[in-house]
């Protein structure tokens, strides 16, 4: 188990570097835009969400590499991707080119989405494989808190903090790149492409206890080049797709690129907006925790129903203090059940919930999938937060993200099955034919 655990964390750290690179960004918002002079279009659009948009490429596609290359070397290519994106962008001195290396990173954040929770999912027994799939989203909001408090502390820089803010990222990116040469390859990864002994090998070290005799029987499987659009992937399809479609349409996104901004339309100083963005990233932390400690014991569905109720609360009480000007900590505390509520739910089961519910040979294609979805909103969404929230008022967009909520309930209670502590043999037959 030590070693299964090393080699989870290790794979895992990619979500570090996800969750850094895609926060980093809000520390820097505002001084870019008066920088280069842009409007809210073209900034919300290019510079901040550009990277969104590598994401979203990188999440169609990742599965190429992660399919083709296997799982380890997708990994190794995604820390060299975030390395380049991080030195380029704050070496850069104008917007364009900028754009152009937070694209790159964005490339290695969708892959990512892919290539570590499927690689952890296929090595983990089955009664921790929630715990240790849900290691990446730990990651993602360490990295989130780790990139708020860099801001913070970079905001003091007399001139181009900026820089600072977003070049810092390429230390952590080098060490990742350099542990992931150091974890085996996926087993049933190596299945896929009939290396049918070194599978059989690497399975027995990783899962002592697992179904070999099921594990096996995928072989032929495997030979089978098939699709995930294909009828009897039905339900898992709709699955994936709603679960990502719900994850972006609580807001998640939108609040954590434009945190400082959202805070100081409620009025608090740049400063204390900085600062209170630092604990949100710590009640992200603290959430997540909680939520991978639960995962196993509890189940997935249990912690997405606590999760939407969170947010229906978290979200409505938001709309409100801004319909009827409620000053002081009102938003941020209101905010900070929202995080807590995302990191408990949504944040501690999606990429566990996706990278389970697809057979074996077709779970790169499915997290393609999932990821694509979550991703393509998640540029959509933050690239209109500054428009919407000019024009229609902040009020007004969570009371839709709290309308949105209440479906993503409804989702949870109608359709989602339960997925702990089945094997993922097991479980992709249970899905099957299944609409």
């Amino acid at each position: 188990m030590n070693k299964i655990l090393s080699w989870s964390i290790t794979a895992a750290l990619a979500g570090f570097l996800f969750g850094f690179d895609t926060v980093v960004i809000s520390g820097a918002d505002k001084e870019l835009q008066a920088l280069w002079n842009s409007s809210n279009a073209f900034h919300g659009s290019v510079v901040m969400a550009m990277a969104l948009w590598g994401t979203v490429v990188g999440a169609i596609f990742g599965s190429l590499p992660t399919n083709k290359l296997g799982r380890k070397k997708t990994l190794v290519w995604i820390g060299v991707f975030y390395f380049v994106s991080a030195l380029g962008s704050a070496l850069v001195n104008d917007p364009y080119t900028f754009a152009f290396f937070r694209f790159l990173g964005g490339l290695g954040v969708g892959a990512s989405t892919i290539a570590a929770p499927a690689y952890v999912s296929e090595i983990a027994p089955a009664k921790d494989r929630g715990r240790l799939v849900a290691l990446y989203q730990f990651n993602i909001v360490l990295g989130i808190l780790v990139a708020f408090l860099s801001n913070y502390l970079l905001s003091s820089i007399a001139s181009n903090a900026w820089r600072w803010m977003i070049g810092v990222e390429a230390i952590p990116a080098f060490i990742y790149t350099i542990l992931a040469f150091t974890i085996p390859k996926s087993p049933r990864w190596l299945l896929s492409q009939n290396r049918i002994e070194e599978a059989k090998e690497i399975f027995q070290e990783v899962n002592p206890n697992g179904n070999i005799n099921d594990f096996v029987i995928e072989t032929n499987d495997a030979k089978t080049r098939e699709s995930i659009f294909l009828r009897k992937y039905r339900l898992p399809l709709i699955l994936a797709f709603l679960i990502a479609f719900f994850n972006q349409f609580s807001g998640i996104n939108a609040f954590l690129y434009y945190a400082p901004r959202i805070f100081e339309e409620a009025g608090l100083g740049e400063r204390t907006a900085l600062l209170s963005s630092i604990g949100i990233g710590a009640t992200n932390l603290i959430f997540t925790i909680i939520g991978v400690t639960m995962i196993d014991k509890f189940g997935r569905k249990t912690l997405m129903y606590i999760g939407s109720i969170g947010y229906i609360i978290s979200l409505g009480m938001v709309a409100v203090a801004f319909f009827l000007n409620w000053g002081g900590m009102a938003v941020p505390g209101f905010l900070f059940l929202f995080i807590a509520s995302h990191a408990i739910g949504q944040g501690a089961v999606i990429w566990v919930f996706i990278s389970e519910i697809f057979p074996n040979k077709l779970r790169a294609s499915g997290q393609a999938f999932g990821s694509s979805v979550h991703w393509i909103l998640a540029a959509i969404i933050p690239s209109l937060v500054p428009v919407l929230i000019t024009n229609v008022g902040a009020g007004t967009v969570f009371a839709f993200f709290a309308f949105m909520m209440v479906l993503q309930l409804l989702f949870v209670i109608v359709l989602m099955p339960e997925t702990k502590g089945v094997e993922l043999e097991t479980l992709a037959k249970k899905l099957l034919n299944k609409i």
